[in-house]
């Protein structure tokens, strides 16, 4: 049988999917024809869409936040998904995304309760973003918007003897999380390399044992990435 969180990720592949198709069905190119009534000239005007779908990829820097943020324990990662530009005109557009993204941070720990070594929180998400997309010109853009993310699962590395980290497991932290992400894009024809910042907005721990260890904090994540456009 499937498990809840296979049938979020089918679901949300769904819903995505349907809703690129239905867009790029309605951006096919129209034409116009306009006749004068005192000439036989005839004019065509043919109206393009900018609509476009395609895969992306890159690198994950991310780190939990209580007040501010740092990039002292960061964990490097990768996202990789589709996008799609939607309702898009020469100006701006609304770019949804589906991506699988890992998070997370390590540490480094040496006390008399837990001894010396390193501990790597693992964090993986199924995120959708929705970005609203400020077009300038067609060599760069400027992202800004919402996500959503859904735990698939979360597991910590430990290289040293401490079992603190033992009863931490994906049930221990909460299943979303949401934020707010933004960031800019360059266009080099088909292709499009970027960066962009989310940071969360919700507290991770949902257990006793996760509050212990990291408290009240919450995602943050700088992505460096390369799209490319199937259209």
């Amino acid at each position: 049988m499937f498990s809840k969180s296979k049938f979020l990720i089918v679901g949300f592949l769904l819903i995505f999917l349907l809703g690129v198709i239905a867009n790029l069905a309605m951006a096919q190119d129209t034409s116009s024809t306009t006749y004068s009534t005192t000439t036989t000239t005839t004019t065509e005007t043919t109206t393009t869409s900018t609509a476009r779908a395609g895969i992306k990829g890159g690198l994950n820097v991310s780190n939990l936040y209580v007040d501010d943020v740092d990039d002292e324990n960061a964990r490097f990662g990768f996202n990789v998904g589709l996008y799609a530009q939607l309702f898009s005109s020469e100006v701006f557009a609304i770019q949804p995304e589906l991506l699988y993204s890992t998070k997370g941070t390590r540490t480094t720990y040496d006390n008399l309760l837990m001894g010396e070594g390193d501990a790597k929180f693992n964090l993986n998400y199924l995120e959708v973003p929705v970005l609203a997309v400020f077009k300038l010109g067609s060599v760069a853009e400027l992202h800004f918007g919402p996500y959503w993310g859904y735990l698939l699962s979360a597991n910590i590395d430990v290289d040293g003897d401490t079992d603190t980290f033992d009863e931490l497991d994906r049930d221990s932290f909460r299943s979303w999380d949401f934020g707010l992400a933004g960031g800019v894009g360059l266009n080099f024809g088909s292709t499009q390399i970027g960066v962009r910042y989310s940071k969360g907005l919700r507290e991770l721990a949902d257990s006793n044992e996760a509050q212990d260890l990291v408290g009240d904090a919450k995602n943050s994540c700088a992505q460096l990435y390369i799209a490319f456009s199937m259209r």
